[in-house]
């Protein structure tokens, strides 16, 4: 590993689904119960039909993968000998209509008290990517550079197409309904890391919000690590994929901290364009077009995510991650991303072709 490559974490959340059905299946507490050798790296999600886990702190992808996998491995079994379905995919592709059962949290119990009627179908999953930064100063500044890549990143990880047994015509419906969340979207560009923290505490005074953790930006620091966390990915079909996507983010973490200490200024960016080009992205994935929010530009998703790549080129071989990160685009490329995959899987086959591919990429063989 390179020495400009920080360490970096992943948490993952799943699915837990009808085999048959593809419909919600509330065991993730039993799930738990059943996977002794993993237990201790698991915990239950918002809703009680949602796992979620998270890797050590890693300095390498390979660790990451092998961490991912080996929980999805022994979580997949539990699933088996239980006679459900776990899948890394952003939202259920049936039941998804119907109130989910809350997990029995007290702090679960509090937001549904307080979001009322939008948390009932919130059954978003999602792939968060921690990067350690070297100061909250630092993680403001990457929050304010990374601002022009928002819509590709969530263009590489949109996985979630099919709600309510029928394509959405969106990539990633997960992130329209994440949208409904009070404090949501990609985060303003703030001065620093005293204003930022004003900011929250502002949401919290004000009553918009019960804590700085319900601040449900796409990318946020993290309030318990040194770390800055993207939230834009939805679940991902396979660890492989979200690690690579991980690595991508550390890349251009790094890159961003580099131009700020070497004290290239920001370039400002209308929040309406990056959030109106990141709604595009949701809607149409690595198969449309993306709007550069830096220029106003539209040009095939494809042409953004190379420039993306070419940005961070030197970051990813310090690492010696450019070979794995454009391996994973080049099979982007060839199926069009996971939810065009989804999306094939389900007019070829329907309900079951769909949750033959959750199941057959969960733990890929060659992996």
């Amino acid at each position: 590993m390179g020495a400009s490559a920080q360490r970096f974490g992943v948490e993952e959340e799943y699915l837990i689904l009808n085999p048959e059905t593809g419909q919600p299946e509330n065991r993730a507490t039993k799930l738990i119960h059943m996977a002794p050798h993993v237990r201790d790296r698991a915990d239950r999600e918002f809703f009680e039909c949602q796992l979620e886990t998270a890797t050590p702190v890693c300095e390498d992808l390979s660790e990451a993968t092998e961490s991912l996998n080996s929980f999805r491995r022994e979580m997949m079994a539990a699933a088996r000998e239980d006679g459900v379905l776990l899948a890394g995919v952003g939202m259920p592709p049936a039941g998804g209509e119907v109130a989910g059962l809350i997990t029995a949290k007290r702090r679960y119990r509090e937001i549904k008290a307080a979001t009322r009627q939008v948390s009932r179908q919130k059954y978003v999953t999602g792939t968060h990517v921690h990067v350690e930064i070297p100061s909250r100063d630092a993680g403001v500044e990457v929050l304010a550079r990374m601002t022009r890549w928002v819509p590709v990143l969530l263009a590489l990880t949109a996985n979630s197409p099919i709600w309510a047994e029928h394509p959405t015509g969106f990539a990633s419906w997960r992130h329209v309904h994440d949208l409904s969340w009070p404090v949501s979207g990609y985060p303003p560009a703030l001065a620093d890391a005293a204003d930022y923290d004003r900011v929250l505490e502002r949401l919290v005074q004000s009553g918009i919000i019960r804590d700085s953790g319900l601040v449900n930006w796409s990318a946020r620091l993290s309030s318990d690590y040194p770390t800055v966390e993207l939230r834009i990915a939805d679940a991902q079909l396979s660890a492989s994929d979200a690690v690579s996507f991980a690595g991508i983010v550390r890349a251009l973490v790094r890159h961003e901290i580099a131009e700020f200490e070497a004290g290239v200024p920001r370039v400002d960016i209308y929040p309406a364009l990056v959030s109106g080009a990141t709604w595009l992205a949701a809607r149409d994935g690595l198969l449309g077009d993306l709007v550069d929010p830096l220029t106003g530009v539209s040009q095939p998703a494809f042409n953004v995510v190379d420039m993306l790549v070419e940005r961070i080129e030197e970051e990813l071989n310090d690492a010696r991650d450019y070979d794995r990160v454009t391996r994973y685009i080049a099979e982007l490329r060839r199926d069009g991303g996971p939810a065009a995959q989804q999306v094939k899987a389900y007019e070829t086959d329907g309900m079951l072709g769909l949750l033959e591919l959750f199941r057959s990429r969960f733990v890929a063989e060659d992996e």
